[in-house]
């Protein structure tokens, strides 16, 4: 597994859109359309693409063809597609259909877990346990926390709670990459390193952290920035800042695949992704009926095209 997660570039970023950022959106967008900006962000040199996730159809009806759009994906080209679930009964079904990668997402705090899942943390912690035992060793898997900093019922979210989860869960795949995630958006920088060097530094077995920000209240770069300034190289991103967790009442999207692409060229930092090949993709999923977009470079570039003289 680590071989397979081992960044190709100085960063990595994982296009989270076709699940995350699809996810609220109500009108159902057709297969074949998500099948072309999955296409479209492995063009752009996306990687690795968060394709959807096993969930209740009834729960999320966006997510309803995720086996399809699976089945249909395949891996060329070094595509790794990535699949979320939330039990053990959904990452069985993942498996059972071909997944390459699952990422098991649990919340930190008690209100949002039991929101999502109808369970308490530890639950979930031993339904990802008895995951862990079902899931092959070549299969590599991600660990999603979610509500790690904030959480929408219960306010900010202590960095012991975190590690005191952190302790149980670590054990069970100690090769698992860590996504430490910003569920409502509400943090700032300072917690955002706060968190990963306690993290860090409690965990140096941990090869692989990752952060899952969200742009809620326009923080969303500034907190992955933090991150990185921590040592940690894996970025989620939402192709034109699309999002709004349907279990995070009042958080907005995620912080947009085309502005993380940006500041990390102008910071000489390779991605692997070509921006001028990304923006176009970001406005596309941007203008997609019900979708709650956001980000600013694509808006920048539009003004940028529309005022200089060809």
């Amino acid at each position: 597994m680590t071989q397979a997660l081992a960044p190709i570039h100085e960063v990595e970023i994982v296009e989270v859109g076709p699940r995350d950022g699809f996810q609220p959106i109500g009108p159902f967008i057709p297969t074949e359309q998500k099948l072309g900006f999955v296409d479209g962000a492995a063009k752009a040199g996306l990687r690795r693409i968060e394709i959807g996730s096993f969930v209740s159809a009834k729960a999320v009806p966006q997510m309803a063809d995720t086996p399809e759009v699976l089945q249909r994906i395949g891996t060329a080209g070094g595509l790794l597609p990535q699949v979320l679930v939330p039990t053990y009964k959904r990452g069985v079904e993942a498996l059972a259909a071909g997944a390459p990668m699952i990422a098991f997402v649990l919340s930190v705090s008690e209100a949002h877990n039991r929101n999502n899942v109808r369970q308490s943390p530890g639950e979930s912690a031993d339904a990802y346990a008895e995951l862990m035992q079902a899931t092959p060793a070549h299969i590599p898997v991600r660990l999603n926390l979610a509500t790690s900093l904030d959480c929408p019922f219960d306010g900010r979210v202590a960095p012991d709670e975190v590690l005191a989860l952190l302790e149980r869960l670590v054990p069970m795949r100690p090769d698992a990459e860590v996504c430490l995630c910003d569920t409502t958006g509400r943090a700032a920088p300072a917690e955002v390193r706060q968190l990963f060097a306690q993290a860090r530094s409690a965990f140096p077995d941990v090869r692989h952290w990752a952060l899952h920000a969200h742009d809620t209240y326009g923080r969303g770069v500034a907190n992955v920035f933090a991150a990185f300034e921590e040592g940690v190289r894996v970025f989620d991103a939402a192709m034109g800042g699309l999002g709004g967790c349907p279990f995070a009442p009042g958080a907005t999207g995620n912080v947009a695949t085309e502005d993380l692409v940006s500041m990390f060229d102008r910071m000489g930092v390779s991605t692997g992704v070509t921006l001028d090949a990304l923006v176009p993709l970001a406005n596309r999923a941007a203008a997609l009926p019900g979708a709650q977009a956001g980000g600013q470079v694509r808006h920048v570039v539009r003004q940028m095209e529309t005022t200089i003289p060809g």
